[in-house]
This record gives structure tokens, C-alpha cells and sequence, in this order.
């Protein structure tokens, strides 16, 4: 557990909540447990946008998913709201259209929680979406890395 005794809640964006957040998400939680530390997170993602609000992960990330081992449930895709932001420690986006929706959505990030997905392997880039490319090994290949620095980075910060 973290000083504060409650959990740290990481929240992964995307713009519509089906393939690379989710991806991110599931990502991260086999990370956290596979460290056995559970109960120091809450891991959930959200979209910027409501295009695609009640549908279930992406077929193509499950499939990535499923290949690789890693667990992942049914779910409804949401968009991000203002407590979202209150409770969220941690709003990892996955490009800079991310960034500019959540400020018209949320206003400014006045608490410095939003931090691109890549910054944590030191890149500027975005998160390559499948969406677009079809290629959701290019996703994955960009957001593992990137799960497993945030991972190390929280272990260390909160000395886990």
C-alpha cells in the first residue's frame, strides 16, 4: 500500500476506450499481478470520445491478448469523466489528441496526473493505433514496454 494507505489508480486513455487503453489496462494488470501487488492498484481505462460507449474490447486486442497469455474480462468502453480525474493518481494517454479532448472535456490538468504512455520509456511519440494501422502487434509493442517503466516507476516512487 502506498503511505496513504489507499490504493493508486492508474486510468489509461484512449480515444475510444476498445483497443489501446484496454490494452494498456490488461497489460498493467498482469504486470501487477504477476508482482503480487494488487492490492496497491486500481487499474481501469476510459475514451475521450463516446463513439463507441457500452462496446466490449476490440476483437483484434483480445486476440493480441489471448496469444500472449495475458487475462482479460468483458467489459463496456466509457468516456473519462471529472471523477475520474479526481480519483485517478495517474492518466496515461496514449497520444496528444488524447491530451487536447481531455482538456475540452475536463478543463486543465491542473494536478499534473496526465502523462503520455511512451514517456515512460523516454519517447515523445504516440502510441501506434490499431484503429487506423490494423496492426495490433505495433500497439502492443509500444505499450508493453512502456507498462513495465510505469510499473518500475510506481515500485520505486512508493517504494513497493
Amino acid at each position: 500500500m502506498t503511505a496513504s494507505k489507499r490504493p493508486i489508480h492508474i486510468q489509461f486513455v484512449c480515444h475510444g476506450n476498445i483497443c489501446r487503453s484496454t490494452m494498456a489496462e490488461f497489460v498493467f494488470k498482469d504486470l501487477v499481478n504477476k508482482a503480487q501487488l494488487n492490492k496497491n492498484f486500481i487499474i481501469d481505462s476510459t475514451a475521450t470520445s463516446r463513439e463507441e460507449i457500452g462496446n466490449d474490447t476490440h476483437p483484434g486486442t483480445k486476440t493480441k491478448l489471448r496469444a500472449l497469455n495475458i487475462p482479460f474480462t468483458p467489459r463496456k468502453a466509457r468516456q473519462i469523466t471529472k471523477d475520474d480525474y479526481n480519483s485517478a493518481d495517474y492518466i496515461i494517454i496514449m497520444d496528444e489528441n488524447n491530451r487536447r479532448n481531455l482538456e475540452r472535456l475536463l478543463g486543465p490538468d491542473t494536478d499534473h496526473k496526465i502523462h503520455k504512455m511512451l514517456s515512460f520509456i523516454g519517447e515523445i511519440r504516440d502510441v501506434k493505433d490499431p484503429w487506423y494501422t490494423g496492426n495490433f502487434d505495433e500497439t502492443y509493442d509500444d505499450i508493453a514496454p512502456s507498462c513495465k517503466a510505469l510499473l518500475k516507476h510506481l515500485i520505486l516512487k512508493y517504494s513497493l
